[in-house]
């Protein structure tokens, strides 16, 4: 089944940057577009990133534009969050998942279960 483990979360000052990362196993990675989400407390889950299966295209929040930059290995079965400026009301445990593009990724349409998911708080 579909496996999904985000990792690089912690504590991060308002303006610093953070690297997440996603293993993905359970699926064949390299044909699936993939997505990173965030769910801040009390808030619902929102789309943050997507990108597509070769990683020759990729989507994101107006939010996020400019500051974050998602990439994925396929040989390792990986896809990277690059956040930089990070704000204090970033704070959210992130999640990845899978889809069968980046627009059914942008709308929250995923293949898998979300993961536990990776916390990361922004705050000096």
């Amino acid at each position: 089944q579909v496996q999904l483990v985000e990792s690089g979360g912690g504590l991060v000052q308002p303006g610093g940057s953070l690297r997440l990362s996603c293993a993905a196993s359970g699926f064949t990675f390299s044909s699936y577009a993939m997505g990173w989400f965030r769910q801040a407390p009390g808030k619902e889950r929102e789309f943050v990133a997507a990108i597509s299966w070769s990683g020759g295209s990729t989507s994101y929040a107006d939010s996020v534009k400019g500051r974050f930059t998602i990439s994925r290995d396929n040989a390792k079965n990986t896809v990277y969050l690059q956040m930089n400026s990070l704000k204090p009301e970033e704070t959210a445990v992130y999640y990845c998942n899978a889809g069968i593009d980046r627009w059914n990724l942008s709308k929250g349409s995923v293949r898998g279960s979300w993961g536990q998911g990776t916390q990361v708080t922004v705050s000096s």
